[in-house]
């Protein structure tokens, strides 16, 4: 089955990028992309190695990575063919500073669809998987969203941008979200957040700032665990604008989405 092919090199794919994260800790340089926008060695290296296994496998295959160098070319794809989405370290700042969450995210969509995706943590040893109509998955046992339906009870989450303004949209939604919600949390990954509704421990997660490689893995993650995705105003999800509101049901998320709507008038 041409589905279970791909989801074994996704899954291998992250896995190996995983190692490098794992094995590189504490020994790279850290530099800026931006202001607090960090990268280091290990992304390169762990780009490198995905690419070379997902597109060695594909080589017709477009592929689109956070991070580039002389040795790789990011490119586009039409809205017909196959694209392999990748964040080599999503949690970048976690890796810097030693905090044990942050994960390899790799992805493949057909168009604007992710058709399988996986965020692999190596420090917790969690492989979250999934395909599109065949569920998902943590470490090989089936997960599911936890199925809240109110904010009063809901565990939120929420990704803020490297750099975050009073006005930021997300700074505003957490506002909104904090007196309405059981608590809030923050993991520092995006790839995580979204892996953690999945499996039920994290109820929804607002994010406006992303990206395609931020959300590709773990969108596929919650969908196939039974939840919502959609853009934080309630509009279909866009893979390639990124910015994604994820509930554990569709009350949830229908409350969010009213919660959240004045925030949202832009997105």
């Amino acid at each position: 089955m041409i589905t279970l092919e791909y989801r074994k090199v996704c899954e291998y794919a992250a896995r190996t990028g995983g190692r490098i994260l794992r094995d590189m800790l504490g020994k790279v340089d850290v530099r800026e992309k931006g202001r607090a926008d960090l990268v280091t060695d290990a992304d390169f290296a762990a780009q490198r190695a995905i690419r070379d296994i997902v597109i060695g496998a594909y080589p017709d295959h477009a592929f689109l990575g956070e991070e580039s160098d002389a040795n790789e070319t990011v490119v586009a794809t039409d809205s017909c063919g196959f694209r392999w989405i990748v964040d080599p370290l999503d949690g970048t700042t976690n890796f810097v500073h030693g905090v044990p969450l942050f994960a390899s995210s790799v992805a493949l969509a057909r168009g604007k669809e992710v058709i399988c995706g996986t965020v692999y943590n190596p420090m917790l040893e969690e492989c979250f998987t999934a395909a599109l109509g065949e569920g998902a998955y943590l470490n090989g046992e089936v997960i599911h969203t936890s199925g809240v339906t109110d904010l009063s009870e809901a565990l939120a989450s929420v990704s803020f941008p490297t750099t975050t303004c009073p006005d930021s949209p997300d700074l505003l939604a957490f506002m909104k979200l904090v007196p309405e919600t059981q608590a809030i949390r923050r993991t520092g990954s995006t790839a995580i957040n979204l892996a953690y509704i999945a499996a039920g421990r994290f109820d929804l997660m607002t994010c406006y700032g992303s990206h395609a490689w931020d959300v590709a893995a773990g969108v596929i993650l919650v969908l196939e665990a039974g939840g919502v995705i959609s853009a934080p105003s309630g509009s279909p999800f866009d893979l390639d604008k990124g910015s994604t509101l994820a509930s554990a049901s569709q009350p949830l998320h229908d409350k969010t989405v009213h919660l959240l709507r004045a925030e949202c008038r832009t997105k």
